[in-house]
């Protein structure tokens, strides 16, 4: 039997140094930043003129920004005015998998001062380290230092580090004028199709200066292990590497104090601790602890400190019990999703990666896949604090290429580090060390629970090459933790179409490669493989969203399948109409991705700006979150189908409001006298007025539906899709659900009046004066009573006054292309949102909404703390 045993105690890393007599070990290095699009020559020099660019705060998109080029990116001749909207254009390269938007060269730079403390920068360099850490720059990023190439990265979702003492112990790479002053210049370069869904570009994470003693820890380089013993005690051992970057070797010990969650210390020692009855870190408590680790040199005086939130936790991973977290079942009820943030592209504000976590849980999830690629730590500590369960995953491509400029071009090379201004070989791949480094930011982080060493890679079968490398991924890992499993989500269908590869034959070498197999669209051969394979742990690690009924029948049926993962649980810009459900009359190819003006993939439970769609209450009766929910659907126009694929859902909403749809007898005005007496109207669009299709989600028995109070049916539900369906004419007022066989429950649409006012709804109203924070702010239109307008498509234009930094305004709508800065969205679904980052000040921020469609304004004000 395939049994995985993890008893540990894990630390999320935030950086802070309270004791008195240290300086502040991770400073923000987010501000002050200037920015220039496109090529510049000589932009690296320090003595370089940047006076003309335009200020920035990172984490920075440029891509999210209007595109200011005036090229042709197809070599199509055209007016450029025509063809491009905001941050979209309609000649991108990257077309439907960027999301109609545009990539480019960016270039940052920012000026210094370094801390003298009164001494001069030899002795400064002698006692103290400086280090930049860059926790993503999209995609290829070189780094200068005063005008000296100080560091490379090729793969834009992994962070990279280098130290400012090598360059600046050379006193020809100091300024002349000031020696303390320091000048740094980046340039990010996100050119040619490098990958299938919205990148984002630029210095799109946050930016760390850190200062240390000369002797000094590591944070990717600390590790706490620990088990806990009868259930009672938690064993804690702390494993840490010293630095001493004047010797070739470094002594000194460490001291560790824990602290727990209401701030009293409980144990205090060396390497190895005890924790008597500890509190243990689950996904409905996710307690956690503070260790305080200092480094103490030969004489016992305290160098270094780091202090680090963790918690303790227990996974266990097994074919005939499955995934049990604190020795109790866990059914992972899991979500992929993208690292993009809606309207805010890929900038990883801290606020924006906690929400992304707050939507989720929000709606039932307990789990997440970071699809494919690195997250960042902020969210990580999101899924730490709220209990949210991870697989951590790196790479969507191996050496076989994807896209024709995608990492597999560097993905064997040789790992370089910049050595006096020249790459040198670090004696490593560069996927050797992306794994490897991938396992050392995140292994200390309690809501990491498994490995993904890839998605859909094709070349994970090949004999002998994929083999090497799963095996080369797989050791890395391991040398840094073993006490998780490793997993990869398998694909047979484009295995089956691009590589001519076989299910039955080639993927159980792909399993036995990793700890966990992670089946994408193949829920349908659980049983057939458990049958094979009875020792197999297996997951739906991408399912698509209208199967989920299915699927969570065989979770809850086998202990062999741990959970199921959808694409996707928020939508996300880029592989643009992936979830479409288009009307067509023709029989032709299957569609998959839409072209202009769609951008957004539109596949997910949660739409762009946080709001539920239809498949999203369906989800919630499938988990038991909700005992009923409803939709409606108008009629499929005369002469056509419906054309939805498997990341699709059914064109339904959940209202009763559908003014097209009245009965004959309620506006025979509008119909000439053969329509009247067919007794059948359709609207502009050709649906039939009498053929709305309600669907009734629940998992009781039986269900009736009334309209004003009168009875139009009774069905049972499925059993195996848990729907009743009915046919109605549409007319205003109720629309009612109920149960009438199982527990009582119902559910009521109810038609609002005309749009009438603005309504403000705001998901945070504590906001701090700090740009890692956000305003989030809903401006919905309702009718005179309050009531939201769902189908109110209403343009408005947001002004907004004070201490706010950038306002970006937009809705969920798929292809409604405009500038999410210009602030004038049109409604979708009945609403706006309008996201707000504050400046550093103290202050407040009032908005001002008007729409050349209602009388009224709508004015709300926001204080920054």
């Amino acid at each position: 039997m395939k049994k995985i045993i993890c008893l540990l105690v894990i630390i999320g890393l935030q950086y802070a140094v309270p004791m008195r007599g240290f300086a502040q070990r991770m400073q923000s290095f987010d501000g002050g930043w200037r920015f220039h699009r496109g090529e510049v020559i000589n932009a690296e020099a320090a003595e370089f003129d940047d006076s003309r660019w335009r200020e920035v705060i990172v984490p920075h998109d440029f891509s999210m920004e209007p595109v200011a080029y005036t090229h042709d990116y197809r070599g199509e001749t055209v007016e450029w005015k025509d063809w491009q909207v905001g941050p979209f254009s309609r000649l991108s390269i990257g077309d439907w998998d960027s999301g109609q938007t545009v990539g480019g060269t960016g270039w940052y730079r920012k000026a210094f001062t370094l801390p003298m403390s009164g001494g001069s920068l030899d002795e400064i360099l002698k006692n103290k380290m400086f280090r930049l850490r860059f926790d993503g720059v999209y995609n290829q990023a070189e780094v200068w230092v005063n005008g000296k190439k100080a560091a490379m990265n090729v793969y834009g979702y992994m962070p990279f580090v280098f130290d400012l003492n090598s360059i600046l112990r050379d006193k020809a790479n100091r300024d002349p004028m000031d020696e303390s002053r320091v000048t740094i210049a980046v340039k990010a370069v996100n050119e040619g199709l490098n990958c299938r869904w919205y990148s984002g570009s630029g210095i799109f994470r946050h930016v760390w200066l850190e200062t240390t003693d000369r002797l000094h820890l590591d944070a990717w380089d600390t590790y706490v292990d620990a088990s806990v013993v009868n259930g009672k005690n938690a064993v804690v051992k702390v494993l840490a590497k010293i630095f001493d970057t004047n010797a070739t070797t470094a002594e000194g010990t460490i001291k560790v104090q824990i602290i727990d969650a209401e701030g009293r210390e409980i144990a205090t020692g060396g390497s190895e601790l005890t924790i008597k009855s500890p509190h243990l870190w689950s996904i409905d408590n996710p307690y956690r602890y503070k260790a305080r680790i200092s480094l103490l040199d030969v004489d016992k005086s305290v160098r270094d400190v780091l202090e680090i939130p963790f918690g303790i936790r227990t996974i266990t991973f097994s074919a005939d019990k499955g995934f049990l977290l604190n020795g109790k079942s866990v059914k992972l009820r899991g979500g992929c999703v993208h690292h993009d943030n809606g309207l805010l592209g890929s900038a990883a504000i801290d606020r924006a990666e906690v929400r992304k976590v707050e939507l989720m849980k929000a709606q039932g999830y307990n789990a997440v896949r970071t699809s494919h690629n690195l997250p960042t730590e902020a969210f990580l500590n999101a899924c730490d604090s709220l209990g949210m369960l991870v697989i951590d995953e790196c790479f969507d491509q191996w050496e076989e290429q994807k896209r024709k400029d995608d990492y597999s071009n560097y993905f064997s090379h040789e790992k370089q580090t910049i050595i006096d201004g020249k790459p040198v070989g670090m004696g490593v791949t560069n996927f050797e060390y992306d794994a490897a480094l991938m396992v050392r930011r995140d292994r200390n982080h309690p809501c990491v629970i498994m490995w993904s060493i890839g998605n859909e890679i094709a070349q994970r079968s090949d004999v002998p090459r994929g083999k090497e490398i799963a095996e080369a991924i797989t050791r890395a890992i391991k040398q840094e933790d073993s006490t998780r499993p490793t997993t990869l989500a398998v694909n047979d269908y484009w295995d089956r179409t691009a590589q001519k590869m076989s299910w039955d034959k080639d993927s159980p070498r792909a399993f036995d490669l990793v700890e966990v197999g992670g089946y994408n669209y193949e829920q349908r051969r659980y049983e057939s493989d458990h049958e094979k394979f009875p020792e197999r742990i297996m997951y739906g690690s991408e399912t698509y969203p209208n199967a989920i009924g299915g699927n969570w029948r065989l979770v809850e049926k086998h202990p062999y399948v741990i959970g199921d993962f959808v694409w996707t649980a928020i939508d996300y810009i880029g592989e643009a109409g992936l979830g479409h459900a288009l009307e067509r009359s023709d029989r032709g190819r299957w569609i998959q991705l839409l072209a202009w003006p769609w951008f957004n993939a539109w596949c997910g439970d949660i739409d762009l700006v946080g709001n539920k769609k239809p498949q999203s209450y369906y989800r919630d009766v499938v988990w038991g979150e909700r005992p009923i929910a409803m939709a409606v659907r108008p009629s499929v126009t005369d002469g056509e189908y419906e054309d939805a694929l498997g990341w699709c859902w059914t064109a339904e909403e959940n209202h009763w409001q559908w003014g097209g749809y009245l009965p004959v007898d309620i506006r025979p005005e509008k119909y000439d006298n053969a329509t009247l007496k067919a007794g059948v109207v359709h609207d502009v669009n050709g649906h039939r007025s009498d053929s709305l299709r309600v669907n009734v989600y629940t998992r009781e028995s039986r269900v009736c539906l009334s309209i004003n109070g009168r009875v139009i049916g009774e069905q049972d539900v499925n059993p195996e899709t848990f729907t009743a369906s009915f046919r109605v004419a549409y007319e205003p007022g109720e629309l009612k659900a109920e149960v009438i066989k199982g527990k009582k429950a119902g559910i009521v649409f109810r038609t609002p009046g005309a749009p009438a006012a603005i309504q403000f709804i705001p998901v945070n109203k504590n906001i701090t004066a700090s740009h890692n924070d956000l305003a989030y702010v809903y401006i919905k239109v309702v009718d005179a009573d309050g009531n939201l307008c769902p189908t109110a498509e209403i343009p408005l234009d947001i002004k907004t006054s004070g201490a706010r930094h950038i306002a970006v305004a937009g809705t969920g709508h798929p292809y409604d292309v405009h500038s999410f800065r210009s602030l004038t969205p049109t409604t979708f679904r009945g609403q706006a949102l309008l996201i707000i980052q504050p400046q550093e000040e103290k202050g407040g921020v009032t908005i001002n909404v008007s729409s050349p469609k209602l009388k009224s304004q709508g004015t709300y004000s926001i204080e920054m703390k």
